[in-house]
């Protein structure tokens, strides 16, 4: 049935989404698009199996997706100050089913699987940024705070559940199954913001060459959204690489510590991880709100820094501290998540957010195409999977975020418009 058909048999509907509907429909859509995410770090370890991987080659098949990404995101996300977001945002959902299927049907080995998450981190980059751009051009102050937090929650969430969804499609329909129906739920996404988001054209822009759609020099020159954007990078980096690994850390401990079938399953652990984590996401930006968004990102850099210093060293000695130690290390890294976008969003120009938002996520999504990376390579550094191994890989991560608290701290970013007080 033509689209137009569709229309008709829903009157006015368009017209009539409010700001907080669209934040609804919206999220909605980045739940049905990030169902398939996780499908490979949540088959991780068998996968290193069948296909007879080294832990550099798995790390570079996690974190492909991430450069991709980065390599995509400053073209498509940008290009959203002068066309419709939701034109971009429709490209990229077409981009993510068309990965995920390929990976179920054609994807044999090292190079194949490289290809098809690639491609799904280009269908990403149309995806994630452009869907918050959607929201931020027609939201202010604290509901863009919240609008963010939200659509961070949705995407958390999904992603969370990705983990368990792969885990138990693959027992009844195997791992090409588990791609399969990530790339079901992306259609879906796409149907329902094909029929139902209202078009809309950019914001109109300055004329002149201040206003050239590709010059990011006056994004890097805005201190306060770079501070934000450069936290953002080293909170990526360490979320990923733990997000990319937490199942295979978990399966060694299981199998070190001789329990062969722990309590609750790896994938169950991960996928409670991004729940709590979800649910620190949207606490840490309230808190943001309340109390400050620079004080608040402190904090949880701190805190992140303390417990990735000690989960590798100390996580082999048993199973239930190690998912201890995973649950609260997500606590501590997704506390912030919402608040540094946000913290980026609101510090931008309004007539460079698009670009500003594809800084953001640029340097974002590369460190998290090299955080997965750097685990493997310390991981066959160290002579494979063991206790020295796991602590050096996480131990670097903490050394590198410690630094950037002290970059954020120096730059002093701003707190945005409805934090602590502010109109």
């Amino acid at each position: 049935m033509p689209r137009c058909e569709y229309a008709r048999m829903f009157p006015g509907l368009r017209s009539k989404i409010t700001p907080v509907r669209l934040v609804v429909l919206v999220c909605a859509a980045q739940v049905c698009v990030q169902v398939g995410a996780y499908v490979w770090p949540a088959l991780l370890p068998g996968m290193i199996l069948r296909w007879s991987l080294s832990n550099s080659e798995a790390g570079w098949i996690t974190g492909v997706f991430y450069a991709a990404y980065t390599a995509a995101v400053p073209i498509l996300v940008t290009l959203t100050d002068r066309v419709d977001a939701k034109r971009v945002y429709l490209a990229g959902v077409a981009l993510t089913v068309m990965a995920h299927l390929s990976f179920a049907l054609l994807a044999d080995g090292f190079w194949s699987a490289v290809a098809a998450r690639a491609l799904a981190g280009v269908g990403w980059a149309g995806t994630y940024m452009t869907g918050l751009k959607l929201l931020a051009d027609r939201v202010e102050g604290r509901l863009l705070a919240r609008a963010v937090a939200g659509h961070a929650a949705g995407i958390g969430i999904a992603g969370a559940f990705s983990f368990v969804i792969a885990d138990l499609v693959q027992g009844a329909a195997g791992w090409q199954g588990a791609f399969a129906v990530g790339g079901g739920f992306a259609a879906c996404a796409w149907i329902v913001v094909a029929l139902f988001a209202p078009a809309r054209q950019a914001a109109p822009h300055a004329a002149g060459p201040s206003h050239r759609l590709f010059d990011f020099r006056p994004v890097f020159r805005n201190r306060s959204a770079m501070a934000y954007a450069l936290a953002y990078c080293f909170h990526t980096w360490e979320m990923n690489a733990l997000r990319g690994w937490g199942v295979a850390f978990l399966a060694f401990v299981a199998v070190s510590t001789g329990d062969a079938h722990p309590w609750i399953a790896p994938t169950v652990v991960v996928t409670a991880m991004g729940l709590i984590g979800t649910g620190a996401s949207i606490f840490g930006n309230e808190m943001s709100i309340r109390f400050g968004r620079m004080r608040l990102v402190r904090v949880a850099i701190a805190g992140s820094v303390l417990v990735g210093a000690v989960i590798g060293f100390l996580g082999p000695s048993s199973y239930t501290l190690a998912a201890a130690l995973v649950l609260a290390y997500g606590f501590v890294i997704w506390l912030d998540s919402s608040s540094l976008t946000a913290g980026t969003a609101g510090s931008a120009d309004p007539a460079r957010r698009g670009a500003t938002l594809a800084v953001h996520s640029m340097l974002g999504y590369g460190g998290g195409f090299v955080g997965p990376l750097a685990v493997g390579w310390t991981l066959d550094l160290a002579g494979g999977m063991s206790r020295v191994g796991w602590g050096a890989a996480y131990l670097t991560i903490a050394v590198l975020v410690l630094i950037s608290l002290v970059v954020f701290t120096a730059m002093k970013p701003r707190d945005i418009e409805g934090d602590r007080g502010r109109p």
